[in-house]
């Protein structure tokens, strides 16, 4: 079992930047690759991007260019770092792990491990 912790979210206004951290209970490098997704209010959970442990990285179309996710072993710490934030990324953003092998890395479904989330509200 792993639990991950995220945190780092806030308010900001449009232009502004965040940094989320993904705190994991055990190796995350013990993890193929984690992810980070966010759900608005009356949507559905989304994939944002990906980061395998081999440090390849891949992003939702919408965030990319304004977001970069990395990670730190030492710490078994996922980051989101948002630049250039809009009023559409609002939403409760979540870390996830232990992704189903060949699994999309977009599919809420193929991952078994989630955080609580942490709450991210950007406004004009």
């Amino acid at each position: 079992q792993v639990q991950l912790v995220e945190s780092g979210g806030g308010s900001v206004q449009a232009g502004g930047s965040l940094r989320l951290s993904c705190a994991a209970s055990r190796s995350i490098y013990r993890f193929t690759s984690m992810g980070w997704f966010r759900q608005a209010p009356g949507k559905e959970r989304e994939g944002v991007g990906t980061i395998y442990t081999s440090g390849w990285t891949y992003y939702a179309d919408s965030v990319k260019g304004r977001f970069t996710i990395s990670q730190d072993s030492d710490k078994n710490t996922l980051y989101l770092q948002m630049n250039s934030l809009k009023p559409e990324d609002t939403g409760m953003y979540y870390c996830a792990a232990g992704r189903t092998p060949g699994g999309s890395w977009r599919e809420r479904s193929e991952y078994k491990y989630w955080g609580q989330g942490t709450q991210v509200t950007v406004s004009s």
